[in-house]
């Protein structure tokens, strides 16, 4: 373990807190000791912050003390956590304490690595807490991977974010963007990586979830966020588990008939693939960094925007830093076992089989072939239309003369699948013209998308949109 001395930054904020006479409460820690509490015992002063610490370990007690779960290290369990601890917190503290007291419950749920298998390390981090003595309850939640290779050093760690998060929460609730960066102090990404969180109460009600979890790779602390339709977000580990996954990337910007019938029809022929999975099938619209940022910095609108939209297609997005395809492939595998599909256009085909692509890698070309081409992976490809008016399919796609076997070898094992079931009447449709209509006000670029996308474009105006009556 590193020396408590070196952690410098988390040392000051735990012995801060313990000086700050307003700030009280309980921490509840589940699967690595007491880590979070020991930091703010070992700086000193811990009386004036610490009403209770304690730890569940045993099944029993853990159910018998917040109730059964199906996982214990859930969002479930965590939640479970802090609505038993912050209520028994008030029943038994606020009368004496409440008007000079802002009131607090730490939880954790984790799973460090074991002595007895190398299994995947990660927890559920939540805090909630009053901004001001007698003030409504807010609530962050996070869930962390902890990459060391150690238990002990993983258990450092937990302690490290666990207390950025409660001082975060105290200190910098009023700039979550700050909070979020703030959470790696002491650490790097290449200890822990968070790739949920999610901010709730009154005093979060002007921040969007969404962009809180695009902050999460912008600052570099996780590679990957999702969420659902209503903007929910979502982790990995819930959701991909024991389900077969269907994914298709694209700028989104906005949805054409061309994704829409490409993602349909991947999901036609993928879904009997599915049906095998215990947990069935999960279908994601995939936006990555690199698109967020082609046409220069990022801009939130335009990210929302397309989120906007994609939801109103009742569509679940992952927002990615990955800029190849076979780590997008390892991301998935990380928490399936099952089918993994991708749902791409001929064009992004031909762009796998580039070899620039892999200069990065020891085994070049080869290796990220092999990568992305793991057992119960497929790639359904789209076709296009080519500038003379044929169309180019998965069966005769341009590709590099010395690479032609090896892609006849994937094709004939159908690791690739051409979609046959395409509509040949809107292959002609390219999103980047279809932008350029509707900001300019020329109505045919509704013809061009699913009637859905074009209402609430035009209802929320949304990707700069003009009306040709304007």
């Amino acid at each position: 373990m590193a020396a408590d001395g070196l952690n410098q930054q988390v040392n000051r904020k735990a012995l801060e807190l313990n000086l700050d006479r307003r700030v009280y409460g309980t921490f509840a820690e589940i699967g690595a000791g007491q880590e979070v509490a020991r930091r703010f015992f070992y700086v000193g002063g811990a009386a004036g912050t610490v009403a209770k610490t304690m730890s569940a370990y045993d099944m029993t007690f853990s159910d018998a003390i917040y109730g059964p779960v199906d996982r214990y290290v859930s969002r479930q369990r965590l939640l479970g956590m802090l609505d038993h601890e912050y209520l028994l917190l008030h029943e038994r503290l606020n009368d004496k304490m409440g008007g000079e007291k802002s009131f607090f419950v730490f939880a954790d749920t984790v799973a460090t690595r074991s002595y007895h298998r190398h299994n995947e390390s990660h927890g559920w981090i939540g805090i909630r807490f009053q901004t001001q003595p007698h003030g409504p309850a807010n609530q962050i939640i996070i869930h962390v991977r902890m990459l060391d290779e150690g238990n002990v050093l993983q258990q450092e760690a937990l302690g490290i974010i666990g207390v950025n998060l409660i001082y975060g929460a105290f200190r910098l609730h009023a700039t979550p963007e700050k909070l979020i960066g703030s959470l790696l102090d002491d650490l790097t990404p290449k200890r822990i990586e968070v790739d949920m969180i999610r901010f709730s109460g009154p005093d979060f009600e002007k921040v969007d979830n969404r962009l809180m979890s695009l902050e999460l790779i912008v600052q570099g602390l996780g590679r990957a966020a999702m969420f659902r339709p209503d903007g929910e977000v979502l982790q990995p580990t819930e959701e991909f588990y024991k389900r077969a996954v269907l994914i298709e990337r694209g700028s989104f910007r906005p949805p054409t008939y061309v994704s829409y019938e490409m993602l349909r029809s991947a999901h036609d022929d993928f879904e009997p693939r599915g049906k095998d999975a215990p947990f069935g099938t999960i279908t994601l619209a995939e936006i990555t960094m690199q698109n967020l940022l082609s046409t220069g910095p990022l801009n939130p609108r335009d990210f929302l925007d397309r989120t906007d939209v994609l939801g109103a297609l009742g569509q679940t997005v992952l927002v990615s830093n990955f800029g190849e395809y076979y780590q997008l492939v390892d991301y998935v595998a990380r928490y399936t076992n099952e089918a993994i599909g991708l749902a791409l256009g001929v064009p992004s085909l031909e762009e796998i089989f580039l070899e620039k692509y892999y200069t990065n890698l020891e085994g070049d070309i080869l290796e990220g072939l092999g990568r992305l081409f793991k057992t119960n992976v497929r790639l359904y490809a789209y076709p296009r239309m080519a500038d003379d008016g044929t169309i180019v399919t998965a069966d005769n796609p341009r590709i590099n003369p010395k690479l032609r076997h090896l892609y006849a070898y994937l094709r004939d094992n159908d690791f690739i699948v051409p979609i046959v079931n395409y509509r040949a009447d809107i292959l002609h449709i390219k999103s980047p013209e279809v932008l350029a209509q509707l900001r300019a006000g020329d109505s045919q670029w509704e013809k061009s998308v699913p009637p859905a996308v074009a209402k609430i474009i035009c209802d929320r105006q949304l990707f700069g949109w003009k009306s040709d009556k304007n």
